[in-house]
């Protein structure tokens, strides 16, 4: 598997990419050139220079510094959110699956009616309720997009739950969370990584909708949804204070579904080397 991931230029070139951008936003206050929140009216709207690459915004703030530490909010948050998206979808989908009966039509029917719902519709819906704050899109996207991964899971544990080493495990007296964490679980790790590689373009885009609709991080914070929503009233005047964060996302969305097929390919059984 490993062999085939590396011999896919593809792959290394997202992975790259993806890692050089994670480490550029831990690295940020040591590789930005200007503080991101430093004012300088009179210096509004500057042109490319050594000590503003990409210019400034209609504020006189370093564009490249916003971008540098947007990396943060925009990738860390959306990490964070396909994390608890993925566990709370995989308890569920490991339970539904492996105990079949009142337990999985319990859960089943709850994962039909958040379903039933448009995604983005319940998630305004949700952050209207609660309040505009970050956390309050985090917890709404997990608590939207949780049912898919259950329902997903739940089919992939159902091909396992009968196999032989999980019939054995229970004929010598292995405990059900023994046989959920060390069976079923691994079994469905590969598929469940490539789900998750996947949608994580799809909480980057979602956070930063919301950061653009003004529901999500808000200014001053630099996200890249949020420097979007701040150039939109420049963007003849000041095309690259528009172009810069929208070309961002668009690359590293790209990146991860791009990686997620390249992983997706490296874990097909089918795939034999000869």
């Amino acid at each position: 598997m490993w062999k085939r991931f590396i011999k896919n230029k593809m792959a290394v070139i997202t992975m790259s990419l993806i890692g050089a951008v994670a480490l550029a936003g831990i690295l940020a206050p040591f590789i930005a050139p200007n503080d991101p929140y430093e004012n300088d009216i009179l210096n509004k709207f500057a042109g490319f220079s050594l000590r503003y690459p990409l210019g400034t915004d209609q504020l006189g703030r370093c564009i490249l510094s916003r971008m540098i530490y947007g990396i943060r909010p925009t990738l860390f948050l959306s990490l964070l959110t396909m994390t608890g998206t993925i566990g709370l979808g995989c308890a569920m989908g490991l339970m539904a699956g492996y105990f079949r009966g009142p337990v999985e039509e319990i859960i089943m029917r709850a994962v039909d009616v958040m379903m039933s719902f448009p995604s983005q519709i319940m998630v305004f819906a949700v952050v209207a309720l609660l309040g505009i704050d970050v956390r309050n899109v985090i917890m709404a996207n997990v608590l939207i997009k949780w049912a898919w991964y259950a329902r997903m899971i739940r089919t992939n544990v159902m091909k396992y739950r009968d196999r032989n080493f999980v019939l054995f495990s229970r004929c010598v007296g292995s405990g059900e969370p023994f046989i959920l964490l060390r069976h079923l679980l691994p079994s469905i790790a590969a598929e469940m990584a490539v789900l998750a590689t996947l949608d994580i373009g799809w909480a980057i885009l979602n956070i930063s909708t919301l950061s653009f609709l003004g529901l999500g991080v808000q200014a001053p914070t630099p996200e890249w949804g949020a420097m979007l929503n701040e150039a939109k009233n420049v963007m003849t005047t000041n095309p690259v204070q528009m172009i810069a964060p929208g070309l961002a996302i668009v690359v590293v969305v790209a990146a991860f579904n791009l990686l997620g097929d390249a992983l997706r390919d490296a874990l097909d059984p089918k795939e034999v080397q000869v």
